[in-house]
């Protein structure tokens, strides 16, 4: 058993997970009422939002604390990189959503939710998790609280003794070896979430939806494979798709199959950590993208309000248009503030065009019809950026100083 394990433990990690999908796809088939084996995909994605929380509190203060005077960062950058993706990602759907309109069979059923009002609502809230109470904010996964307070104590601990900083580090050191434990359970768990999306959910259920979810993930798989490559390839001025390939293959597949930004922290860390990035940069620009890096919640917005626009036969002139580009990368961003995510903010966007209420959460209910595929492609494209967009700050750097030391020979 033991050389099993070990000789498992060889096989890189995604080929075990291909596996592991196979095996899911294949008990389903087989074995449809076995519920023990969903089970096991609920355990690692709780297990993955259990440690990402504490593993962002921790590596975040102890890289803040070790910080040394005329250490380089490249935040900027990446904030910059953040942005103009999820402009970009909003603007690109609210494009396909003209060349290819899309009409809604609206559906009830959602009227216990509660959208926000305006995007003074989603802001507000977002800047409430600024100074979230920090315990409440590791129990709830409020990454915005948890990285305010990683920031300030980490400010506070840079005076400390080096004692002190040594067992700041040790224990981050601890979490993230406990954070590798748990990723290398990652093919059991992504069997288990396979498992559990086919027999739970099946595909009989969104063909009705089909020409809405082409719309959707064509937009994604085109920020993915060709926008963000661009946006790349500007900044490092060579062959982007090596990156853009490994992000998606190590990040965007475990995050498909989570379809949570929160608990796919630790596979980014990790490999960021294997593309041997800034340890400074990663351990807060990682969970900063986790929650304001949203190009996927900027297309699901913009496609499911336009679908709603079509529906009703409202006019929309290219003001109006390049306006929902702008509100749905800012909402997106604040996504995280607002339960229930990017569905919740369809309200929103649908106010700006006098669509009342009742009809706009109707559009939720759609959503949350097609989630179990939107969500997924959602999340994997949004997570997988996160290291894309850090690796490239930081590529580009190098190239810009690389640059320097020519010119100046």
């Amino acid at each position: 058993m033991k050389a099993f394990v070990l000789k498992w433990n060889q096989i890189s990690l995604v080929k075990r997970i291909l596996a592991g999908m196979l095996a899911g796809i294949l008990l389903a088939i087989a074995l449809p009422q076995a519920t023990g084996i969903s089970l096991l995909g609920s355990l690692f994605v709780s297990a993955l939002k259990a440690v990402a929380p504490v593993l962002v509190l921790l590596i975040v203060m102890a890289a803040i604390s070790q910080h040394k005077k005329g250490q380089q960062t490249n935040m900027g950058s990446i904030l910059v990189l953040y942005g103009i993706s999820t402009f970009l990602a909003g603007l690109i759907a609210v494009i396909a959503s003209f060349i290819f309109p899309v009409t809604l069979s609206l559906v009830t059923g959602s009227n216990d939710l509660s959208p926000p009002e305006g995007i003074v609502d989603v802001l507000k809230a977002l800047l409430l998790n600024v100074v979230d109470n920090p315990v409440h904010a590791l129990m709830n996964g409020n990454y915005i609280g948890i990285l305010a307070w990683a920031i300030l104590l980490g400010v506070a601990l840079k005076n400390a003794q080096d004692s002190t900083k040594t067992m700041l580090v040790n224990f981050s050191d601890a979490v993230s070896q406990i954070v590798k434990w748990v990723i290398n359970l990652a093919p059991i768990g992504i069997m288990g979430l396979v498992y559990d999306s086919i027999t739970a959910n099946g595909l009989s259920s969104l063909l009705d939806y089909g020409k809405l979810l082409l719309v959707l993930i064509g937009c994604m798989l085109f920020i993915a494979l060709v926008v963000n490559p661009l946006i790349v390839y500007a900044n490092i001025r060579r062959n982007p798709y090596p990156l853009v390939f490994s992000c998606l293959r190590e990040s965007g597949i475990t995050a498909f199959f989570t379809r949570s930004s929160a608990a796919n922290i630790p596979i980014n860390m990790r490999l960021c950590e294997k593309l041997g990035l800034n340890s400074d940069t990663y351990s807060v620009s990682i969970p900063l993208g986790a929650t304001i890096n949203m190009a996927g919640a900027a297309v699901t917005i913009s496609v499911l309000t336009l679908a709603t626009v079509h529906t009703l036969g409202i006019e929309v002139d290219f003001g109006m248009a390049l306006l929902l580009s702008v509100v749905s990368a800012v909402a997106a961003a604040g996504a995280s503030g607002v339960a229930g995510g990017s569905l919740l903010l369809i309200p929103l966007a649908c106010s700006l065009f006098g669509i009342p209420n009742e009809i706009a959460v109707q559009v939720v209910g759609v959503g949350f019809i097609i989630g179990v595929l939107q969500d997924s492609f959602e999340t994997a494209l949004n997570s997988s950026s996160d290291v894309l967009f850090t690796a490239t700050a930081e590529y580009a750097k190098e190239r810009k100083a690389g640059n320097e030391m020519l010119s100046n020979a």
